[in-house]
């Protein structure tokens, strides 16, 4: 009975449940401290990953510019305070002049150029904003520049114009175009007559397919965002962490592949100057195809110039069949309405990759038409 009291005697103290209270104060400020402390760990981490890897991207690319420049590429002043990159291989006339398909760089040609140059003179470029042609934030134009809005076909065309005169490109020559090349091939060649002796046109986007709603809804729906995304990757810094990673691959690889071109592939994806123009030109594709079929309505093509159009079993085998059947129909109605006498050449197992995944049947057949115009001159 005793200890009882004592112990509740002890319990009912004031002084010990004082020093009760004292004792907890102590874990619960601990406790606090403690969660504050994860927020601010948790708060620099989200800082060093949203700082971080575009900052070491940026300082990555600035170095990885002037290395991976191609060492027998050129910058041509084409004026305007603008330079564009020129790679030109081989020696011999006609030259061939390679356009690269919507967005991509010049090395797309790679195998193609390789093997075309052992015949004759085989050029690339990358048009304003890709590649290693950088697009001037602020651009006084004159003239007809001022009709024509970046990143649109006329413009494009224009662009290269002065970049073939600024270079010294020896007229006639073979025009070759993939995509919004062969858009800016046709431009071209009906503007410039008198400079081109063949249209070789890559698997042409049709100017009227932008007409179908499906197709505007696939373009601007699907194909667009998925290349906003990569540009937003690209900004972020994302992209070179997701490169070396493994979780993106360059389009070209393989045993033929040079390392250079390979490291130059991963340099562009992780540039967001470069995937930003990609976008553009994709966002203005409508704009292009509208040009082109103004101006082969206002001035059709000379007859001394010959046309042939390079076409696999689908546009795109990653697209719908639907889609796919649409740009085949488009494809040989343009044919027929603008260039009757066009050869067609079907390439088995083909889409619009063949740049890259065929590309012996595209040197075959530019091989074909650079014997012919060297071996006229003899005849005659």
């Amino acid at each position: 009975m005793r200890r009882k009291t004592e112990s509740q005697a002890a319990s009912n103290d004031p002084a010990n449940a004082n020093r009760k209270q004292r004792s907890d104060r102590p874990a619960e400020a601990t406790g606090r401290q403690s969660y504050s402390s994860i927020l601010i760990n948790f708060g620099k981490c989200l800082l060093l990953i949203v700082i971080v890897p575009p900052f070491l991207n940026y300082a990555s690319l600035q170095r990885e510019g002037q290395m991976l420049l191609p060492k027998d590429g050129q910058m041509v002043d084409v004026g305007l305070g603008q330079k564009m990159h020129l790679l030109c291989k081989g020696r011999g006339k006609p030259a061939v002049i390679l356009d690269a398909p919507t967005g991509m760089s010049s090395d797309i040609w790679v195998h193609v150029q390789e093997k075309v140059s052992s015949l004759t003179k085989v050029c690339t470029y990358d048009r304003m904003g890709l590649g290693f042609t950088k697009r001037l934030m602020q651009n006084e134009t004159t003239g007809t520049e001022k009709v024509w809005r970046p990143s649109t076909t006329g413009r494009m065309v224009d662009d290269l114009h002065r970049l073939l005169q600024g270079a010294g490109i020896a007229t006639p020559f073979i025009l070759v175009g993939s995509e919004l090349g062969a858009l800016n091939s046709r431009f071209y060649s009906h503007i410039h007559d008198v400079q081109v002796s063949d249209l070789v046109l890559i698997d042409p986007i049709p100017e009227d397919i932008f007409e179908e709603d499906q197709w505007k809804e696939y373009w601007y729906g699907k194909l667009l965002p998925s290349l906003q995304a990569r540009q937003f990757s690209a900004a972020t810094g994302l992209s070179r962490v997701l490169i070396i990673l493994g979780a993106i691959e360059p389009m070209l690889q393989g045993e033929n592949v040079s390392e250079e071109v390979i490291q130059r592939q991963k340099y562009l994806l992780s540039n967001p100057a470069h995937q930003s123009s990609a976008v553009d030109e994709h966002y203005f594709m409508n704009e292009s195809a509208a040009q082109v079929r103004d101006i082969t309505k206002f001035k059709p093509l000379s007859s001394q110039i010959s046309v042939s159009m390079l076409t696999g079993d689908s546009f795109d085998k990653q697209m719908p069949q639907h889609l796919n059947q649409m740009v085949a129909e488009h494809q040989k109605r343009f044919l027929k309405e603008s260039y009757p006498s066009a050869n067609h050449v079907h390439i088995k197992g083909a889409d619009r990759r063949m740049i890259y995944k065929k590309p012996s049947a595209i040197s075959q057949h530019l091989w074909k038409l650079v014997s012919q115009r060297q071996a006229r001159p003899q005849s005659e």
